[in-house]
């Protein structure tokens, strides 16, 4: 017997759920992309969006993934040969500097494992030893969502001021944006990379930088492609030109009713419901640990992200539980990317939760619910009143 059926729920880290106002403005006509609403729209969006991600700064949007984010930032700062330094804290660090080499850039990863946050300390040491300021650009991730590490950004800024290093400081916010608290201008971002498809509630398809005058001056006369260059799609003289081309339609209006939810509710409540929901989450993992093998990947709560919760089991045991609950409860939880090598064994050892975007306290207790029936069905040890745990945090928030 199953009991999935009835309407499925998404707890991966992206793509995140859709709200059905989200859906319903997608669920359309096209619409003329020369004159009238949708061109109409834009500069309000615009104004939201800069409002998400708390700056004055521009906005330049790419039909494309984060993927397609990192390398319209990378592509308009950086020349061949240009040394970056990149703190990594999980597998989408190592893959900002994968693509970063890939344009010829020269990466150089301090790898800070996958269990702990950047060291600013560290950090500082080695641009300390940058004496000729070769290095062009930090790349950070403030959220990285194979391991639910959560980092100190303000903190990366004050090493860059401290030292007087002209480096750029770039973000990596695809996984945090919407969820967990950031603020572009007041932490010193000068490149602040996202995508639509985690906290910005809308399907795949968008891909979004922030940049600053300071970031946009550092490229000089570097030759950019035409359709990376982020200058036409942050200043457009023509409707076009925000997006290089034909406008991604149904996407802006998904994205215009997302931002319609969160204006409404307010940037800052956003933030404090995802860590109500985020405690909740970690309520219920101590209290199974404390009788079994689950494991929160990230012991310190302060270094933990509010969007992403990741795993550890051990074993076969976080596959065999993915799979009971997506067949039998109907919840999705998401792979442990990242956490080994493709192939690995150990790769069923994992899995994550996302609590991001459109979700809610019946949604999070209700895929706490489907963990412990799993638990249970599957006769793996765990401790005891973890639902009363998170219970009691949604109870007194």
């Amino acid at each position: 017997m199953t009991l999935a059926n009835g309407r499925r729920l998404l707890a991966i880290p992206g793509p995140s759920a859709v709200p059905d106002a989200v859906l319903r403005a997608m669920h359309r006509a096209a619409p003329d992309i020369y004159q009238g609403e949708l061109p109409d729209m834009m500069p309000g969006l615009v104004t939201d969006l800069r409002a998400v991600a708390r700056t004055a700064g521009h906005v330049a949007i790419y039909i494309a993934n984060g993927h397609g984010a990192w390398e319209a930032a990378l592509a308009n700062v950086l020349a061949p040969g240009d040394a970056v330094l990149v703190p990594a804290t999980g597998r989408f660090g190592h893959g900002w500097a994968e693509m970063a080499a890939g344009l010829g850039a020269a990466p150089e990863v301090l790898d800070f494992g996958k269990r702990s946050a950047i060291d600013p300390a560290q950090v500082a040491l080695r641009l300390s030893q940058d004496r000729a300021h070769r290095i062009r650009a930090v790349l950070a991730v403030h959220v990285d969502t194979s391991t639910g590490v959560r980092n100190d950004i303000a903190a990366l800024r004050a090493v860059l001021d401290d030292l007087g290093h002209p480096a750029l400081l770039m973000v990596d916010c695809i996984a945090s944006l919407g969820s967990d608290p950031f603020e572009m201008d007041g932490w010193g971002a000068d490149v602040v990379v996202t995508a639509s498809q985690k906290g910005l509630m809308t399907p795949p398809g968008l891909g979004l930088v922030f940049f600053n005058d300071r970031a946009d001056a550092r490229r000089g006369d570097l030759r950019v492609s035409r359709y990376w260059d982020w200058r036409p799609r942050a200043r457009p003289e023509q409707f076009y030109q925000y997006f290089g081309g034909t406008a991604p339609t149904h996407h802006l209006y998904g994205l215009r009713a997302a931002l319609d939810l969160m204006m409404a509710e307010g940037v800052e409540a956003i933030w404090q419901r995802h860590a109500v929901l985020a405690r909740a989450v970690w309520a219920a993992f101590d209290a199974w640990g404390q009788g079994g093998p689950l494991e929160l990947n990230v012991p310190d709560p302060g270094q933990r992200s509010h969007a992403v919760t990741a795993v550890r089991t051990g074993g076969d045991l976080g596959a065999r539980l993915r799979q009971w609950t997506d067949e039998r409860a109907g919840v999705t939880l998401g792979i442990g990317l990242g956490m080994v090598p493709p192939g690995d064994p150990g790769a069923g050892g994992f899995f994550r939760i996302g609590h991001m975007g459109h979700v809610n306290a019946h949604m999070v207790l209700g895929t706490l619910g489907a963990i412990q029936a799993g638990l249970v069905a599957l006769d793996i040890p765990h401790g005891q009143g973890a639902l009363e745990a998170a219970a009691q945090v949604c109870a007194t928030a």
